[in-house]
């Protein structure tokens, strides 16, 4: 509670939500979900009926056991929705207060979430890549962005069936719109990266770091080798390098011209971060490893099963 006081969560919540004619205001029910979240990171159905009985919300927050049901859970996500965008510029400007957070780097990745069910009612569910192996299952994807130590700043709901890379430009406005262009760097996974999007950071002169496809590397096999490595710490070295012209992909026409309109923000040539990682390099090799016994395991079955066979040839 006194965490949610020194956010300002409460005095702003009943700010937008205004107590109506409902039983329990549901200021309070989106406090039950916020707090019973910290408590224990599970569904609402557990809140209402397992979790919130065991704790001491029922006197901090003065809502009676019988009151909290999933039903009345369910719909105070409801009723909070249409106040996303509020909530998270209030969060963002009381974590900079308390926290001293800086927001110059920002890290952006998309997950994904499952139902059990038709989903008839939710036009965003569809299916596409799971990244919980239930391609059976209907999904909505889940774009999310975090400052550098980890705090959210904001979040987007896509159609189950969206690409990753097809959401960049969608939530970069998104989270520009809410809180200005500052001069910051976005921080993506190779997943993101096309043509489309790294002209588009370009043409609002918009810093990056971007994941880079290993079929690249070839175009480093200098650098890769020499000498110049920076240890960052145990285990992890990089070292900057220009980008190379092999490298440099063609550009189409199209983008072309939307570079060209962007002025000379989108001229500035791309420097490469190399990285060399000891612990990465163990994983990748126990990968090969099991993947080779994998093999070898296979073709002894095969080899004993062509042994067993009765020989027909005479």
């Amino acid at each position: 509670m006194e965490m949610l006081e020194m956010l300002g969560i409460t005095e702003v919540l009943r700010s937008v939500m205004p107590r109506g004619r409902e039983d329990i205001e549901w200021a309070a029910m989106v406090q039950v979900l916020v707090l019973g979240r910290l408590c224990e990171p599970t569904s609402e159905l557990r809140i209402a009926e397992h979790l919130y009985e065991r704790t001491a919300l029922v006197d901090l927050l003065g809502v009676p056991c019988d009151k909290v049901n999933d039903d009345r859970l369910y719909r105070a996500l409801d009723e909070v929705l249409p106040h996303k965008v509020g909530l998270e510029k209030h969060l963002k400007e009381r974590y900079g207060e308390l926290f001293g957070l800086e927001y110059d780097l920002l890290l952006y990745d998309v997950t994904s979430t499952y139902f059990e069910g038709e989903c008839k009612a939710n036009e965003q569910a569809k299916r596409g890549y799971s990244r919980d192996h239930r391609p059976d299952c209907k999904q909505v994807c889940i774009g999310l962005v975090v400052s550098k130590n980890g705090m959210p700043l904001g979040y987007e709901v896509f159609d189950g069936n969206r690409s990753d890379v097809t959401t960049v430009e969608e939530i970069v406005n998104a989270i520009e719109e809410k809180y200005g262009s500052a001069d910051r760097i976005w921080v993506m996974d190779r997943g993101m990266v096309s043509e489309e999007n790294i002209a588009y950071l370009k043409c609002g002169g918009r810093r990056y770091i971007l994941g880079t496809p290993k079929s690249r590397l070839k175009a480093f096999e200098n650098q890769l080798l020499d000498d110049g490595w920076e240890v960052v710490r145990e285990g992890l070295e990089v070292k900057l390098c220009p980008s190379p012209e092999s490298s440099a992909e063609p550009t189409s026409p199209k983008l072309l011209r939307r570079l060209k309109g962007c002025g000379p923000q989108a001229d500035g040539n791309e420097t490469f971060i190399l990285c060399r990682s000891k612990d990465r390099q163990e994983k990748e090799k126990a990968i090969h490893e099991r993947f080779e016994k994998r093999i070898g395991e296979g073709l002894k079955r095969i080899t004993d099963s062509c042994r067993q066979r009765p020989d027909t040839s005479g």
